[in-house]
């Protein structure tokens, strides 16, 4: 089978500091989920859920704990986290075009503008006055860096991103398509039912390593920067407000909503379709399961939900109608409770005399 990413497994087992158990010689071409692969390709299994299909598998080695290896008599690799083992040998696998070092004859750089030799920025690219493109980094198709913006090393713009003016980016970034960084917050003061808008003359602050998917949108501060901590990862279709701080190695999913002057801590994770109200705080360490509506601060590490879970629409129409009465409901109680413990005193004044 021909393939530019050819490895046998005895590499394969370095890359990933793998105990290999079978034919170190074994060439695997690619990826593939256990019940899709075939005899050159490599799967993993890491969720108990797919363990049904190790018996029957067609891969070429799997990628194995110590204690899921015994159930599998072909090639295996073991690793103490096939999910992280299988993260890391992707990138070997990645078919994605490598860009070529320099400036297309279409793209528009200012002439003080700073980029790197070994930068590359590709057709219809607008590189303004006074941005700054570091080493290795590559800037897609259709890009725009506005001026006095920084992008730092060895990142990776996809085509289309919008890099407004003002705009720090650290190394190692990676901006899916569609994306835009230091839009204007919305900011209005309201006079008399007349909206007046407030300018947004502070920035964006993006820290290394981070990843921001496709279409998220992140505003500029309105005084201060707007800041995203070392490690982030953001998903797509995200909207983080004005002044919004996210601290170090924080993942937040798809279409969450975060308002104005919110801090988020450092190791969170933010479940898809989350809410956040604006001006509170979330500390280090907190899980917010998805579709949650955070209302509050939270000062405490751990998970947090809302809402309610997914039935059928019948029960659900009834769940509705109650939810309608229970604030009379609580009253009847506390009526009641007062009533039993005043009949509940009686008794006993009865009895004693």
């Amino acid at each position: 089978m021909n393939s530019p990413f050819q490895l046998s497994l005895s590499t394969i087992a370095e890359i990933v500091d793998a105990r290999l158990v079978g034919n170190p010689d074994q060439l695997i071409c690619g990826l593939a989920a256990l019940q899709d692969a075939g005899p050159n390709q490599l799967s993993f299994l890491s969720s108990s859920q797919y363990r049904k299909y190790l018996g029957s598998t067609g891969a070429g080695a799997v990628l194995l704990t110590e204690s899921d290896a015994g159930d599998f008599p072909g090639n295996a690799l073991i690793v103490a986290n096939p999910y992280v083992a299988y993260a890391r040998l992707s990138h070997r696998f990645d078919p994605k075009p490598l860009a070529v070092p320099g400036i297309h004859p279409s793209a528009v750089v200012e002439a003080d503008a700073q980029v790197d030799p070994t930068a590359s920025i590709g057709p219809g690219a607008v590189i303004s006055s006074g941005a700054q493109v570091g080493a290795g980094t590559v800037i897609g198709a259709q890009c725009f860096v506005g001026a006095r913006s920084v992008v730092g090393s060895d990142g990776w713009l996809a085509p289309r991103v919008s890099i407004y003016h003002d705009v720090h980016i650290g190394d190692r970034v990676v901006i899916q398509s569609g994306a835009v960084l230091g839009s204007e917050g919305f900011g209005f003061a309201n006079d008399r039912g007349h909206w007046e808008k407030i300018a947004q003359i502070g920035g964006v602050v993006v820290g290394d390593d981070v990843e921001i998917g496709a279409n998220t949108t992140i505003d500029r501060g309105a005084l201060a920067e707007t800041r995203i901590g070392n490690g982030v990862k953001l998903d797509n279709q995200i909207h983080i407000a004005h002044n919004v701080h996210v601290g170090d190695h924080t993942a937040i999913a798809a279409c969450v909503g975060i308002s104005g002057s919110t801090r988020i801590g450092r190791h969170c994770t933010i479940a898809g379709g989350v809410g956040m109200v604006g001006h509170i705080e979330i500390c280090d360490n907190v899980f917010v399961t998805g579709m949650t509506m955070v209302t509050r601060s939270i000062t405490e590490p751990g998970a947090y939900s809302s809402g309610t879970a997914m039935q059928p629409a019948v029960e659900w129409r009834k769940s509705v109608a109650r939810f309608r009465h229970l604030d009379s409901l609580a009253k009847k109680v506390q009526r009641l409770e007062k009533e039993l413990m005043a009949v509940t005193r009686d008794s006993q004044g009865s009895s004693e005399s």
